[in-house]
């Protein structure tokens, strides 16, 4: 059963979004994924070089015409409470020199239209809201298993809230019986990101590529395992309507989708009414668009919420 569709006004300009990941950002002049009129990339280095980079092309489309928002979704961890001094910020990242980097006052800060600032999970995840495979629900997750494992939970329409994101990445899990494998997370020995990443996953391998893996090998039984159970959790805490999942390990993986929601539905053992087979656990319909296409989604959140307020 879903809710409502989410919508948004439509401007007569498009949306200016930056998607900031670890190892590249991604700029977009778009209205949707089906009207991209420029996208490009910018190595993501040290932010006095990174950010004065991205601000070059959006000062080049606000002089080819403008834009009528702006969206930034960011790695995390990041500061999302407005209220805080250090609102916009990166948090405690290992990436050296982008701990505090203010990366919501450098980009937004230079121009005169409505912004929003969320995680890149969070922005991925209202994407596939708007545009994707979560069509018409309000309490809908998507999951990236990438360098890390990030979480974009929506409930009842927005993105969750309250001491920080979701970082339900970084959840502790029961290990696997036979499961020894040390976590590659430095903060915890047992979480999901530790135990199912891509570094996680590359460490289990020994040195063998993921290409070079059958879909047959015990390795995958551990990615699988781990993350059912991470979805398990998400079940039973915030009940997403579907969970979509993606990123660099599950796309080279196809076969790991319908696993996962297979591993998934005996763990909940009869316990949660889920929809039927293959239905719940399923691939962005965005594929590699829903990172960008979730920075062109912030935007058009923050362009609708300022039309509201004139309207009030």
């Amino acid at each position: 059963m879903s809710d409502s569709t989410v919508t948004f006004a439509v401007p007569s300009l498009p949306y200016a979004g930056v998607e900031l990941g670890g190892t590249k950002c991604v700029c977009t002049l778009a209205s949707g994924p089906d009207s991209i009129l420029d996208q490009r990339s910018v190595p993501t280095t040290r932010p006095e070089v990174t950010l004065p980079a991205i601000l070059a092309i959006l000062r080049e489309w606000e002089g080819q015409g403008g834009f009528a928002a702006l969206g930034i979704a960011s790695f995390g961890p990041v500061q999302l409470d407005p209220a805080s001094p250090d609102y916009g910020h990166i948090l405690a990242t290992p990436k050296p020199g982008w701990p505090g980097a203010d990366i919501f006052g450098t980009l937004a800060g230079a121009f005169a239209v409505p912004a929003a600032f969320d995680t890149d999970v969070n922005g991925a995840a209202m994407a596939e809201i708007l545009w994707g495979c979560g069509q018409g629900l309000r309490d809908f997750a998507y999951v990236t298993v990438g360098t890390g494992v990030g979480v974009g939970l929506i409930v009842h329409g927005a993105p969750t809230r309250g001491i920080g994101h979701s970082e339900i990445g970084h959840v502790r899990l029961p290990r696997m019986a036979g499961d020894s494998f040390v976590s590659v997370c430095p903060y915890h020995p047992d979480c999901v990101e530790g135990l199912a990443s891509g570094p996680a996953l590359l460490a289990r391998l020994n040195g063998r590529a993921p290409s070079d893996v059958g879909s047959d090998d015990p390795v995958w039984n551990f990615i699988v395992g781990t993350l059912a159970m991470m979805a398990h959790g998400l079940v039973c805490s915030t009940g997403p309507l579907r969970i979509a999942m993606g990123g660099g390990v599950l796309a080279g993986q196809p076969h790991l989708i319908d696993r996962i929601d297979a591993a998934l539905r005996v763990s909940l053992n009869g316990y949660m009414c889920l929809p039927e087979m293959g239905t719940y656990i399923v691939a962005p319909a965005l594929g590699g668009q829903a990172g960008p296409m979730g920075s062109i989604a912030l935007a058009a959140m923050a362009f609708s919420a300022s039309q509201a307020n004139q309207l009030t």
